[in-house]
């Protein structure tokens, strides 16, 4: 025979377990991109939530992934690094895959980092990843199939 509170206890991570496939994010999501030639595993971020939880409170980052935000239009965004340990580089994209910038962050800087333009995408990376893979402004991003629509 259950204690009550053995029960309890049980009934509780019962329905943890229940809802936790519901409060997953699409951030939580991966697909792959080609960047100048190279595979990348990126998780995506397309809500607002995901997009202002980016890679906040991470201790790391493979080497060849990244966190690529999804904007619903073209508009003018702003990173900052609250919250993120990890020193990133981050892409600023039109919406044809284009990368318009690349900027160096680092971590836990609170000082904004502008896009400067309108961009549709922004793609986090490890600091330095775009150099050591000589991925510059110009290159093309080859986004796939299936993303989920920004909302």
């Amino acid at each position: 025979m259950l204690s009550p509170r053995t029960l309890a206890y049980g009934i509780l991570l019962f329905c943890v377990g229940l809802l936790y496939p519901a409060c997953t994010s699409a951030a939580e999501e991966h697909y792959f991109l080609q960047v100048g030639g190279h595979r990348l595993r990126v998780e995506v971020a397309a809500t607002p939530d995901a997009r202002s939880r980016g890679l906040m409170y991470r201790d790391s980052l493979a080497e060849d992934s990244g966190m690529l935000f999804i904007f619903p239009s073209d508009r003018e965004v702003s990173f900052w690094m609250k919250d993120t340990s990890i020193p990133l580089s981050i892409a600023y994209l039109r919406h044809d895959g284009t990368i318009l910038e690349i900027h160096d962050m680092e971590p836990f800087s609170l000082d904004p980092v502008p896009s400067g333009r309108p961009v549709r995408y922004a793609l986090e990376v490890n600091q330095g990843w775009f150099e050591r893979k000589e991925v510059g402004v110009g290159a093309r991003v080859v986004l796939p199939p299936g993303l989920p629509p920004a909302r």
